[in-house]
């Protein structure tokens, strides 16, 4: 399932995942056309995933809902609607319109969206069910809801890793810095696993014409382990860490944690440290014009007079008044 599927480019990877390593009868289609499960918010992007759908042979998508998946009270999802696979990129950034937030217990009401999506996720999901989904950095170092929100994900859940991706992998539509979550329901969590996600040699950032490629996760791959034994085979190196749940307790559930293989890194090109040097420079310059034109403005004397005013009446030798020449 995605509850925030867009256009559906997560299901349809999913279906030609599914249909490369499992789908080996016609029983086996059958099951796989019934267990897509998409619900999209907005029209156009929902038209574009029942496209998507028939494309990858999903035949009759009816499982693929207009619908906003938060505007249902939380309770009212029943066990038999839980599923065993959540993948979704939840829209963050945005708020959702009053009255949303009461769908939900009063301990994780909020109109922020990532938030109320991971909320629902951990619903949605079977004992044993298994999710992965982006984030933004905002949620890991967030604090009031946040922190509640994080609580019980650890408390019912098994956060067994987070993939801490690099700047500008949604450009240029957000420059927000996100993360991949990997949690499985009904074990609580002992401890986090880190992955940094480094950029390929030669790349210092992603674009809308270089975009991340599947196969820089190679490495997080190779790596990754199986979660039947805890992931017992994974090893510290240059990008992976892990952190026990004392420790995040003890940062008040703050999950933004820095590769500790990474010290402070000083940069010594002297062609960045210039153009570093001019950005400043040419800041401090525009500030100070601002602050100057602010100045002026207010120590300058308003006239008196002005174009459309008649001239000062002056007064005359009776009494009267007369036009001033």
């Amino acid at each position: 399932m995605d509850p925030a599927c867009g256009t559906g480019g997560f299901l349809a990877c999913a279906i030609e995942h599914m249909r490369k390593h499992d789908v080996k009868t016609v029983d086996d289609e059958a099951q796989l056309q019934a267990s897509i499960l998409g619900i999209e918010k907005k029209p156009l992007p929902h038209l574009l995933c029942i496209t998507n759908m028939i494309l990858h042979g999903i035949d009759v998508p009816i499982n693929i809902r207009h619908d906003n998946s938060l505007s249902r009270p939380l309770i009212s999802w029943t066990p038999k609607e839980r599923v065993d696979v959540v993948v979704t990129n939840p829209p963050f950034g945005g708020m959702e319109e009053d009255g949303i937030e009461t769908n939900f217990p009063t301990a994780f009401r909020t109109r922020e969206t990532a938030d109320l999506f991971l909320v629902l996720i951990m619903q949605l999901l079977k004992p044993s069910g298994r999710a992965a989904l982006v984030l933004p950095d905002g949620f890991l170092f967030g604090e009031g809801i946040k922190t509640r929100i994080k609580e019980k994900l650890l408390q019912d859940c098994n956060l067994h890793t987070i993939v801490r991706l690099p700047n500008g992998v949604f450009s240029p539509y957000t420059g927000i810095k996100t993360n991949l979550l990997f949690f499985s329901k009904g074990t609580p969590t002992k401890h986090i696993w880190f992955y940094e996600h480094p950029y390929p040699p030669g790349v210092k950032s992603y674009n809308k014409t270089k975009p991340m490629k599947i196969e820089e996760f190679d490495a997080e791959a190779a790596w990754w382990g199986k979660e039947e034994d805890g992931f017992k085979h994974r090893v510290e190196n240059e990008y992976a860490w892990r952190i026990d749940l004392t420790d995040i307790q003890a940062r008040n559930y703050n999950l933004d944690c820095k590769n500790p293989h990474i010290g402070e890194q000083e940069i010594h090109d002297p062609d960045v440290l210039l153009a570093q040097y001019n950005a400043m420079q040419n800041d401090i310059t525009a500030l100070r014009g601002q602050l100057k034109e602010i100045l002026e403005a207010a120590l300058t004397p308003k006239s008196s007079n002005s174009d459309n005013q008649p001239p000062p009446l002056e007064k005359g030798g009776q009494g009267g008044f007369q036009m001033e020449d």
